[in-house]
Parts: structure tokens; C-alpha cells; sequence
């Protein structure tokens, strides 16, 4: 019967599934409220490599590379936005994590009198950076780095795992209302505003909103009250002295505006009059590429759109903006008349998903590609993007344009969440089956001293990570935690984030602190060599 096992497991496929199968039941079981998620997966996979089972490296490969690419092409449509902006904060944080990781394992390796080699690689594997171990290779020319990294990438794996699915726990903050509340370095800057203006300019007595010429000054004029009664804004609604306007748009505008209709004042939007505001999103091909002016839906439905959401980013409406597909409307009118407006937008023949397989192969076929190719660094040699670098880098672009030539990359999220999904489990079998081997025997013979020092390299850059996001800038928790999983290059950790809230912007703040530490790390194992 054991032999039987044995042969059975000798076969990849058999092999990959097992540890998907047990991982994932793992995974899903629930103490107080907490699990281990995708960790399951890689607590099991290094269980089977410790008893010699290997997944093969391509397998492990592919999933890296799918996740990475499903991170890019998610994150792409407002990464450069934000780079442009705030780019400095996550390299900032990136930078502070890798140089406490830097002074931590020096600090460790003279207490301990460890090897350099060995102390770098427990370093990268702390930092779960396998960029870094194939740099730190390449700069000691030591093989007992990889045992380094064997050594030091369980415990960072778990380490960042629990951090993130703890702390918010233990912090008993609502992460929504915490990211609402706190500076948000990913939103754009032109967001726009809501103001209300009361109407005393006697010009303006009796004139229809379309006379005002509202789309001339970029505002969009969402409700009307009066007389404590709200009323939709319609383009033939005459303005009297002293309606309340309820306007949408960019603030110099509206203050604009205000100057020319009155004066700005507060009000409570109460709902007394059956006035919804309803979030819509475009779907359907009959509407993907018309403008709201064709659309005429004041006209047809007595509807208005006060705002348009492109990929997380508020955009400024205009009466000639093309509508794209996953553009989320949101519209202020009565519960009958805004189920309408969802009938013309909602997709009428419903499709599994829309993953166009050439693109996502050739974004990844120029990822790895571009992952292979040295770039060199003055003074330090060459270093290489790698399976997960490459990809990332050319998946942020194609994500940030949506279509570039026959490449078409607007997944709906549901598919895009199965590509990430998928590639993570993959990459996290073949992960742990790599650190699980030889690493009971490791630490028997190199001595508890090695796991001690690999704990306090990996816990250290944690704290000083999430600190110097949260306190000194300022970062909401989804925000801080997103971008020290990015800054310690932890792809399982941002897979456990994900599970604990349910949006794009820890995406964002990994993708943007990712590349800054890819390249600190595989600097500093060069400078290393001259401190150790």
C-alpha cells in the first residue's frame, strides 16, 4: 500500500492535486473566526517535500507568473496614475524594509558568526524574494545561500501570513471605514466633489438647467431642492430664487460655478421624496462606446449620472465621454425609473467570463522575456527581473492601456480573480515543496541558532515595514498592509490580504511598493559582501 502511494505521488499531476486537495480543505477550516486561507497549500506542500516530494519548477513558475500577471493587469489602470503622484511613499517604505532587513541580518550574522553566503540567503528568504536568493547567488558564488533562503522563507512565508490576518483582528478596526478615513495615496487626484449652492443671482429666476449652459462649466447638476422637497435635475426644470443645486465636479470648477449661480451652503440630503442614488455598471454592447449625450437618459428616463468610476479612479464627466465596459455610473433618480436604467446597461446574453487566452499568452510570453534580460547597474553587476519581475512590468503596462494592438486585457473581475486564484495555489504547492526539503536536517546540523536569527530578520523589517507606513505616513491599514506584502515581495501574503478585504487598493500599494524592493534587495546582497 505504501509503495502504491509512493508511485502514485511520483506523478506530477497526482502530486499537484493532492497538496491542492489538502491544502484547500485546510485552508478553509475556521478557529475563532481565523484560518490559514492559500497557506493551507503551502503548509501541506513543505509536509510533502520534507518526505521528498517535489513539484516540478515549472509548474511553480506558471503560477508565480499567472498570479503576477493577474496582479499587473488588476492594478495596471491606476499604478502609473499613482506612481506619478505618491510613488515616493512606497518607495520609501520599500526602501526602510529592506534596509532594516540589511542591518538586522548583519547584526545577526556577527552574534551568531554565520557565513555571509549563509546570512544573505537567510536574509531573501526572510524576505521570501527569490530575485534576491538568484542575486545573492551571483554575488557570493556559494550554493549555501539557497540553504540560507530554505531556511529563512518558511518562517517570512507564515510570519507575514498571520500579520496581516491578525492585526486587523487585534486592531478591531472596521479596514472599510479605516480606508475611507485615512490618506489615500492611490486616489486621483481630480476626484470630484459634491457641493450645494443656493440660487440668488436673479438672472438665473426661471431659466431651465439647459439654459444655464451647465456643460460648458464641466458640473453636473444631480438634485434640486425645494422648499425642503427634492426634485430630480432635469434639463427643462426652470431654477427658482432660492433652490438648493446639489452639483458634482472638480472643486475649482465648482466654486466656479457657485460664484455664478450664489453662495455654497450645507445641506442634509435627506430622502424624503423617493430620490436613489444607485451605482450601475456598464455592460451591455449596446452601450459600450456611446456617449451620455446619445444616451439621453435625462431625456428618455428622468435620470441623471453624477459621477463615472473608470478602474477605481473617478473620472470628470463630460456629455461626450465614451462609455467602456466595467465603467460604474452612478445615478440619482425615482426606484422605478433607476430599474430601467439597469435593464438598459446590465448585460442581456450573460458570459462565463471573457479571458482572451491570446493575450493573456503573449503578455506572459513578453514577461518572461523580459524577466531574463540583465540589466546592469553600474557598479554591481547585472541583475534580472525574474519569473516574477518581468512579468509584473509588462502586465502593469498592457493593464494600464487595456488594449495594445491584438492584446485585449479588460477581464470582468470574477475571471480575473480565477487567473490569480489559480496561479497563486500553483505557485505556493511548488514553493513549498522546495523550502520543506532537507529543512528538519538544516536546522538539526547548522543549529536552532539559524531559525532564531531567520525569526528575528524576518519579524523585525515587519514592524519597522508596517510602522513607518501607518504612523509616518499616514497609510490606512489596507494600504500600510498592502504595500509592506509588496515591499517583503510576499505574493502568499498578499493572497492571505486578499482574503480579508474585499478591494483593489492592497493590490495597488503591492504592485507599487513591488518593484522598488525587487531592486533594493538585489542591490544590497551585492553591498552586503563588504559588511560581512
Amino acid at each position: 500500500m505504501e509503495t502504491l502511494l509512493h508511485d502514485l505521488l511520483d506523478e506530477q499531476l497526482i502530486l499537484v492535486f493532492a497538496i491542492l486537495l489538502i491544502g484547500s480543505f485546510l485552508g478553509q477550516l475556521k478557529l475563532k473566526g481565523l484560518s490559514f486561507g492559500s497557506a493551507g497549500v503551502l503548509l501541506v506542500a513543505m509536509i510533502f517535500g520534507h518526505f521528498g516530494y517535489n513539484v516540478s519548477p515549472i509548474v511553480q513558475n506558471l503560477g508565480l507568473s499567472l498570479f503576477i500577471v493577474a496582479i499587473g493587469l488588476q492594478a495596471g489602470p491606476r499604478f502609473f496614475r499613482m506612481i506619478r503622484s505618491n510613488g515616493i511613499i512606497f518607495c520609501s517604505i520599500s526602501l526602510c524594509i529592506v534596509t532594516s532587513a540589511v542591518i538586522t541580518t548583519i547584526i545577526v550574522a556577527k552574534t551568531f558568526d554565520l557565513e555571509a553566503a549563509l546570512s544573505i540567503g537567510l536574509m531573501t528568504g526572510a524576505l521570501t524574494s527569490t530575485p534576491g536568493l538568484a542575486a545573492a547567488l551571483q554575488a557570493t558564488n556559494d550554493s549555501i545561500a539557497s540553504v540560507g533562503y530554505g531556511i529563512g522563507y518558511p518562517f517570512g512565508v507564515l510570519a507575514i501570513i498571520l500579520f496581516v490576518q491578525l492585526l486587523p483582528r487585534f486592531s478591531k478596526v472596521d479596514l472599510m471605514k479605516d480606508l475611507e478615513a485615512s490618506k489615500n495615496p492611490i486616489k486621483d487626484e481630480h476626484s470630484p466633489e459634491v457641493m450645494s449652492f443656493k440660487v440668488t443671482n436673479p438672472k438665473l429666476h426661471r431659466k431651465t438647467l439647459k439654459e444655464l449652459a451647465i456643460s460648458k462649466k464641466d458640473v453636473v447638476i444631480s438634485r434640486i431642492i425645494r422648499n425642503g422637497h427634492t426634485m430630480i435635475a432635469l434639463s427643462d426644470t426652470p431654477v427658482l430664487m432660492g433652490d438648493n443645486l446639489v452639483t458634482v465636479g472638480e472643486e475649482d470648477e465648482l466654486k466656479s460655478f457657485g460664484t455664478y449661480v450664489g453662495q455654497k451652503v450645507t445641506t442634509q440630503l435627506e430622502n424624503p421624496d423617493n430620490i436613489q442614488f444607485k451605482k450601475i455598471t456598464v455592460e451591455d454592447e449596446s452601450v459600450i462606446g456611446k456617449s451620455m449625450k446619445e444616451l439621453k437618459l435625462r431625456k428618455k428616463y428622468g435620470a441623471t449620472v453624477t459621477r463615472i468610476e473608470r478602474e477605481g479612479l473617478e473620472l470628470k464627466q463630460h456629455p461626450t465621454m465614451r462609455l467602456l465596459r466595467g465603467d460604474v455610473l452612478t445615478i440619482v433618480s425615482t426606484e422605478n425609473r433607476l430599474k430601467q436604467v439597469e435593464k438598459l446597461f446590465s448585460r442581456k446574453n450573460p458570459a462565463v467570463t471573457n479571458v482572451h487566452i491570446f493575450s493573456i499568452s503573449i503578455t506572459l510570453l513578453l514577461g518572461i522575456i523580459v524577466g531574463m534580460l540583465p540589466i546592469f547597474i553600474p557598479g554591481l553587476g547585472t541583475i534580472k527581473l525574474g519569473i516574477a519581475g518581468g512579468p509584473l512590468f509588462v502586465a502593469l503596462i498592457v493593464g494600464h492601456f487595456g488594449n495594445v494592438g491584438p492584446i485585449h486585457v479588460r477581464y470582468y473581475a470574477p475571471a480575473n480573480h480565477v487567473i490569480r486564484e489559480l496561479g497563486l495555489v500553483l505557485f505556493l504547492a511548488g514553493a513549498g515543496t522546495t523550502a520543506g526539503q532537507g529543512l528538519v536536517n538544516v536546522i538539526q546540523t547548522e543549529g536552532v541558532q539559524l531559525a532564531v536569527g531567520g525569526t528575528i530578520i524576518t519579524l523585525v523589517p515587519l514592524f519597522i515595514g508596517y510602522l513607518v507606513a501607518k504612523k509616518l505616513f499616514k497609510l490606512s491599514i489596507v494600504h500600510s498592509l498592502g504595500s509592506l506584502c509588496g515591499g517583503r515581495t510576499s505574493t502568499p501574503a498578499l493572497g492571505a490580504l486578499n482574503q480579508v478585504v474585499d478591494s483593489d487598493d492592497a493590490v495597488i500599494a503591492y504592485a507599487a511598493a513591488y518593484p522598488f524592493s525587487l531592486i533594493f534587495v538585489a542591490i544590497s546582497t551585492q553591498l552586503m559582501m563588504f559588511f560581512l
